[in-house]
């Protein structure tokens, strides 16, 4: 890798962000670079990191007020919500409201300048919405996520704990140098683990 990566190859590596599913959409295709034996999409390290820091120089184009974070499962909410808290950006957790975006007589209604989404799939409402009042959209998508209406795809395993906490991690750190708030990674005073959500998810 000619560039240098925002974070240890090896540190990507053992958070799994590069573990997709057994899924594979034609959007998604394009971030793939082989198949395991079990199945598994695997998705390219490179094309990761590049578009972390595409994701950070897009969004921090905006003020921290006119961006919205959404998460809808209990990993990405803890990821998220500790990125909204660093970056002082908005977040919505849980089901996102139909009409939170295009009615303007409902009390929780915002106009957000972008949206980040922590999975198109189930927060295929926010794209519903975005798309219908033009606003840009950043989205965490992983091998099995449709990427209609995604103004600017992040690859990534977006299901694991570790995977979400280090991307979040990484987008905040980013972001936050973006926009001259701090000049080196030095000056970022959290660790991978200050975004892991702290309780396990028990598969059914």
């Amino acid at each position: 890798m000619a560039n240098e990566l925002l974070i240890e190859q090896a540190t990507y590596l053992e958070a799994g962000i590069h573990i997709g599913t057994k899924i594979k959409t034609p959007g998604m295709k394009q971030f793939i670079y082989k198949v395991r034996e079990d199945g598994l999409y695997l998705l390219d390290l490179a094309t990761i990191d590049n578009r972390i820091k595409m994701a950070a120089r897009m969004l921090a184009q905006y003020e921290p007020g006119q961006i919205v974070v959404t998460a809808s499962r209990i990993y990405a909410i803890a990821s998220a919500s500790k990125f909204a808290e660093i970056t002082k950006t908005k977040i919505i957790s849980g089901r996102v409201v139909p009409g939170i975006f295009t009615n303007p007589n409902r009390e929780d209604y915002m106009e957000p300048g972008i949206l980040l989404l922590s999975d198109t799939r189930n927060e295929r409402q926010a794209v519903k919405e975005a798309s219908k009042t033009n606003i840009p959209i950043v989205s965490l998508c992983d091998t099995d996520n449709w990427i209609k209406y995604v103004d600017l795809v992040v690859p990534c395993n977006n299901k694991g704990r570790k995977s979400l906490a280090l991307t979040y991690f990484l987008l905040a750190r980013e972001f936050l140098k973006e926009k001259g708030l701090i000049k080196s990674n030095e000056e970022f005073d959290y660790k991978v683990s200050d975004f892991e959500a702290k309780m396990e998810m028990k598969a059914k």
